[in-house]
């Protein structure tokens, strides 16, 4: 029996960032999808400014920009009348990316060297010291080192686990479309906006392309049916003409789906060499637009954990720091969505509530706390020490270097972790580290620096020899490190 080195269940964005992460460090990954073709369907149609950072990080952004169909300078909570305001925000991406999932998905896995299994998916798989054996729905048996479920919040390979799925039932439930509409009184800006939602009954459409829109509405009626309900033209026709009268002709639907406010976490990412990420570890309200960019980061943290256990130079735990780290950030994204939901329920007091809250999120310090807790740049993973760098993502520096300027993001794209030193000394070379000399920088108060390859800083200090080797392995020539281990 042979196999890859890692099988990811599902092509989602996760699935196919986590591959991406996994090819570009050496390891063969496959990736099982039961589709056999893609759908072009978008539950999402955004990029928070983190998930812009993390493209930058791989050479991933342009593309993505230029198949962008907008960029908002914020975000917004529970649809309130103040958005948040990304342009005052540390950051060289202070915007939300307007895009359809879809054309992220097309661009991350054009970029795979193995094609996607499709109409592969898992149907099932035990588990050993050494690795993962995994039986696929069109008959294959394959082995892996490791199996990561990136396969939707109603997950084969969690529930195959039998891994809790803890939270709570859904209480609100809302229409997603995308339709082809006449505007014919031009009341569709062009220009995408932020949504404006109204406890009462809300419809938000924005434009697409080729004639196309989406549309999200939520009323009494949606409340009153079944999950699996037909989405007809009459409802959708309903929901717009409580904003838009008779203004906007119906043409048709090209796709639909119904979604809710289930808010669900599983109790734990890792069981043995079985990783959860994405939708298949946390599914909650969209509200705010932090799902599919929750699900890259679970991606870009755990990508380069797994090729180093694979490669033998991961240190002890450092796969089980992938729960330790993103457990708490999903939780914390639960809690605001659970948050956002409260404001949006249909009560008298619920509006009295969102107009006092409208004030203070015009408070500039109130209004950044939530922008970055929003756009995911907030994100801080617990690390020794009180520099207040430490655990948190680098910023992107331009550096004056003896090869010349260039920014930190453009030092990361090869995927290794990067040591920055500025007058220090430097240790020996370690191939899974690239060190660079810079200029000081009066924007950091460091000696040296070093970030791991999800761009998160590590270490902080002045001499970084034992750093480097606690966090990366030591040098292959010490070590006698051939690619290949078995942690």
């Amino acid at each position: 029996m042979s196999g890859p080195e890692v099988i990811v269940a599902g092509v989602g964005p996760t699935g196919l960032l986590l591959a991406t992460e996994l090819e570009l460090a050496g390891v063969d990954v496959e990736v099982l999808e039961r589709r056999p073709a893609r759908t072009g369907q978008s539950k999402a149609l955004n990029l928070q400014p983190r998930s812009a950072e993390i493209l930058d990080l791989r050479g991933l952004l342009e593309p993505v920009l230029d198949q962008a169909l907008a960029l908002l300078p914020g975000g917004h909570f529970a649809g309130l009348p103040v958005p948040l305001d990304y342009t005052a925000l540390q950051t060289r991406h202070p915007y939300q990316i307007g895009i359809p999932q879809a054309r992220v998905e097309e661009l991350l896995e054009d970029r795979l060297a193995r094609p996607v299994a499709r109409g592969s998916s898992l149907a099932a798989f035990t588990q050993d010291a050494d690795g993962v054996t995994v039986t696929t729905s069109d008959g294959r048996e394959l082995r892996a080192r490791y199996l990561v479920g990136c396969d939707g919040g109603r997950s084969t390979v969690r529930k195959l686990l039998g891994t809790p799925f803890t939270g709570r039932d859904p209480r609100v439930q809302a229409v997603v479309a995308d339709v082809i509409l006449n505007d014919h009184e031009g009341l569709i800006p062009a220009e995408w906006t932020l949504p404006a939602l109204n406890p009462s009954g809300s419809v938000f459409v924005l434009p697409l392309t080729g004639g196309a829109y989406r549309v999200v509405f939520a009323g009494a009626e949606q409340q009153g049916l079944p999950r699996d309900a037909p989405i007809t033209e009459d409802e959708v026709r309903r929901a717009l003409a409580v904003r838009y009268q008779d203004a906007l002709e119906l043409v048709g639907i090209s796709w639909a789906s119904r979604f809710n406010d289930t808010s669900r976490q599983a109790e734990q990412y890792r069981s043995g060499r079985v990783f959860l990420a994405g939708d298949a570890a946390h599914v909650h309200f969209p509200l705010g637009g932090q799902g599919l960019n929750l699900g890259l980061q679970d991606a870009f943290n755990l990508g380069w954990k797994l090729a180093a256990a694979v490669r033998g130079t991961a240190p002890d735990g450092l796969l089980d720091t992938y729960h330790d780290e993103r457990h708490p950030i999903a939780a914390r994204v639960l809690a605001n969505t659970r948050a956002q939901g409260v404001l949006t329920w249909p009560d008298g007091d619920v509006a009295a509530f969102r107009a006092l809250f409208a004030d203070l999120l015009a408070l500039p310090d109130t209004n950044r706390y939530l922008a970055e807790m929003v756009s995911g740049l907030d994100t801080h993973y617990p690390m020794p020490g009180d520099h207040p760098l430490l655990g948190r993502r680098m910023p992107d520096l331009d550096l004056a270097t003896p090869a010349g300027p260039t920014r930190v993001s453009h030092l990361m794209r090869d995927g290794r972790a990067l040591l920055l030193t500025f007058g220090s000394s430097v240790p020996p070379e370690n191939p899974r580290v690239q060190n660079v000399r810079a200029e000081p920088s009066p924007q950091l108060d460091a000696d040296a620096v070093l970030i791991r390859p999800d761009g998160h800083v590590c270490w902080v200090g002045s001499e970084p020899g034992a750093a480097v080797s606690a966090w990366f392995g030591p040098p292959a020539e010490a070590a006698g490190v051939s690619g290949r281990g078995s942690p």
